[in-house]
């Protein structure tokens, strides 16, 4: 019997893959919310912008978990894994037996400890139910604050001013993304947003949230300015949901540790997704992956480790936004300091170029902006950069010069 933890995208991908490959033994398929599998990418971007329909974001149709024979338990919380004994224990009370688990529980939202925090109108994004109420509230326009100014802060504050209303984006950085992107291509982020009417507040912090009549109507920042607000949505970052994990005795740090196989510290228990801090063989290092790609991805890989096949997660990191007209996507692993420069390559003022996030000549990361069909070459320059070749800058940065040229 196989148990996977969380009813995510992560998972539902694992428990098509376990019957596509052929594993005819029991597959519980658990998760705390009511909703059956889903993407969260609509969530902040076509379903909140009100482009997609709600149903567009399932993995699956809703017949499809019984036409499998997978067990969709939902509503339900997985409160112990107690690994020595092979047994998951929900809402505090029934066990559940397993020969072998899959931890797909993902992230959950860091909330800002601050006065008037739990006020109403003061909304997170991370699951459906938060982004209906989040469209709804955006429908009825208003003033809007943003806290973080990461791609959710940055999706949401896109698709608020879509729906009409007057945003302000908080940042406790100098930029937008600046932790991710650096100074020169997080100002194009800066500049787009500017250009459609959000207004920005940088290196500056939340003090306090203001209410009127036990509803938020201010944020107070550190340095005393107030500004109106009909509803605020904070956005500074996920942590992983690694309470399972601990409770079991596996080995955690900055989410569930992995070998390369998605294997944890016990033989029996596996983890992909969020949660996974797992070994990449193409960058060398360990890594957690917060994006879309890695649950589409690594919930395959995962479940194929479970049926004991040789599996090697090596997949480039990628991940998407749309925002505006700006749509983008993004390869790679170029963390802070591990880069010495970035390669531009089209046009950065009309916003369609890509750009290389280089150090010593070695692709680690690009991002095509408004630039499509190149996302092939792009990965392949980043596997050639961490397998230690170079290129040629000039030819890197020269429109006339084919990517695919620039790989071997």
């Amino acid at each position: 019997m196989f148990v996977i933890v969380g009813a995510s995208l992560a998972g539902a991908k694992a428990a098509e893959t376990l019957r596509a490959e052929g594993y005819t033994g029991r597959v519980v398929l658990v998760g705390e919310e009511i909703e059956r599998p889903y993407e969260r990418p609509p969530l902040s971007k076509a379903y909140l912008q009100g482009k997609d329909p709600r149903d567009k974001a399932f993995v699956h149709d809703e017949g499809w978990y019984a036409e499998h024979d997978v067990e969709l338990i939902l509503g339900r919380r997985a409160t112990n894994l107690d690994a020595a004994r092979h047994v998951l224990t929900l809402d505090g009370a029934e066990e559940l037996p397993y020969d072998k688990l899959l931890l797909a529980t993902g992230s959950r939202v860091r909330t800002l400890g601050v006065p008037g925090a739990d006020l109403p109108g003061v909304r997170y994004l991370r699951t459906m139910d938060e982004a209906d109420a989040l469209l709804g509230a955006l429908r009825t326009g208003g003033t809007v604050v943003v806290v973080g100014a990461g791609w959710i802060g940055l999706e949401v504050a896109a698709a608020a001013r879509e729906h009409g209303c007057a945003v302000t984006v908080v940042e406790a950085a100098s930029l937008p993304l600046h932790r991710v992107l650096g100074d020169e291509v997080a100002a194009v982020f800066r500049d787009l947003h500017v250009e459609h009417g959000v207004e920005f507040r940088f290196e500056v912090g939340v003090r306090e949230f203001g209410d009127v009549g036990g509803r938020v109507a201010s944020v107070v920042l550190d340095d005393d300015t107030e500004l109106a607000a009909d509803l605020v949505v904070v956005g500074v970052g996920i942590r992983p949901a690694v309470e399972l994990a601990e409770a079991a005795g596996l080995a955690v740090e900055d989410g569930v540790v992995t070998d390369a196989a998605l294997r944890t510290s016990d033989p029996d228990v596996y983890a992909c997704g969020d949660v996974a801090h797992f070994h990449s063989p193409l960058v060398g290092a360990r890594l957690r992956v917060e994006h879309w790609s890695n649950a589409l991805n690594g919930g395959p890989a995962a479940a194929r480790s479970m049926l004991g096949q040789p599996v090697v997660y090596d997949r480039v990191p990628y991940f998407f936004s749309d925002q505006y007209d700006l749509g983008m996507e993004y390869a790679g692993w170029a963390a802070p300091g591990s880069y010495d420069q970035v390669v531009f390559r089209g046009d950065r003022a009309g916003r369609e170029f890509v750009a290389f996030w280089v150090s010593g000549g070695r692709v680690l990361a690009g991002m095509n902006v408004n630039v499509w069909d190149v996302q092939e070459q792009i990965q392949a320059l980043v596997r050639a950069g961490y397998a230690g070749r170079a290129v040629d800058l000039t030819k890197l940065s020269d429109v006339d010069v084919p990517l695919a040229d620039l790989v071997d």
